[in-house]
């Protein structure tokens, strides 16, 4: 016991080296004062991927159908919440689209604040996103994009939760909430067999998604033209990010839409196909602002 606070002390000290004091309105909040927790549930994540695909190898493939009807209803919930409170808070603090600082709103920063928390802590709870994957055994969903996209947005916000919690910070979640509300809710739809004929628009919610990446960008150098005291080198960061997610993101989409289906293919590809998590190649795993291509089974 000792020698883990020695080493959380030891972590802790080097962050606040590296990046500066933090935010003393978000002290105390849960997972937020020590970063081992974060760091070792991504550890676990990563585990769970590499050690569950081992497991499920000799054996058969989960149904999970149930779960995931309850999960995509509780990601929708959450996602539709956070988007409706951060646009009230944002509004009530009267927040500039171009630029906003992290301390002229007074309460409605802490506002905003409590809101981005849960955005955080919905980072962990979409690790699910690829352990209903290992369990499904749909090990060709689990691409590097997947991976790289849920592990580094829960350390990322981590970091955003501790030294900027507000300000300029409310405009990617309020867009990847709502890209959510549209994803989660089209995974819930697609679990029932009645409602899959209804289900043409998943090409328009890829096509939302690299939208939403492009905007955040510019939102995010819009706040480097024009400053307002937000840390500069947060934005640059926050920019270098999603330009990474840019160029995955149109490499899957231009394989994904642009590629024309051989022969064979044509031959094995059932008229129509189930989309939602962990259910058939088809689907396209969205979780936390990035979109997986699913072969068609």
């Amino acid at each position: 016991m000792e020698q883990l606070k020695a080493l959380d002390w030891e972590i802790n000290t080097f962050v606040d080296y590296m990046f500066g004091s933090r935010d003393s309105r978000v002290r105390g909040w849960f997972l937020l004062d020590s970063y081992l927790p974060t760091f070792f549930l991504t550890v676990v994540y990563l585990l769970s991927i590499w050690l569950g695909t081992k497991f499920m190898k000799n054996r058969p493939a989960f149904s999970l159908r149930g779960h995931l009807i309850v999960y995509n209803l509780g990601v929708t919930v959450l996602s539709l919440y956070m988007l409706i409170e951060l646009i009230l808070s944002s509004w009530e603090g009267g927040y500039n689209l171009q630029c906003q600082n992290l301390a002229s709103a007074g309460e409605a920063d802490i506002r905003v604040a409590k809101v981005l928390w849960w955005y955080y802590f919905s980072k962990v709870i979409e690790f699910m996103d690829t352990i209903f994957f290992v369990l499904r055994k749909k090990n060709s969903q689990i691409t590097f994009l997947h991976v790289y996209h849920h592990a580094t947005m829960f350390n990322i916000w981590w970091c955003v939760l501790n030294w900027i919690p507000c300000g300029q910070s409310f405009f990617g979640p309020t867009l990847n909430s709502f890209i959510h509300v549209l994803m989660y809710s089209y995974y819930g739809f697609s679990v029932i067999p009645s409602m899959r004929k209804y289900l043409w628009w998943k090409k328009y919610l890829t096509q939302a998604q690299l939208i939403q990446f492009l905007l955040t960008i510019i939102h995010t150098l819009s706040a480097a033209v024009k400053p307002c005291g937000f840390p500069f080198g947060c934005l640059m960061f926050q920019s270098s990010y999603m330009a990474t997610l840019v160029i995955l993101f149109i490499n899957f989409y231009i394989k994904t839409y642009q590629k024309r289906p051989s022969r064979t293919d044509l031959k094995e590809v059932p008229p129509v196909t189930e989309i939602r998590n962990g259910f058939h190649k088809d689907y396209v795993a969205a979780a936390n602002g990035v979109l997986n291509n699913k072969k068609a089974q």
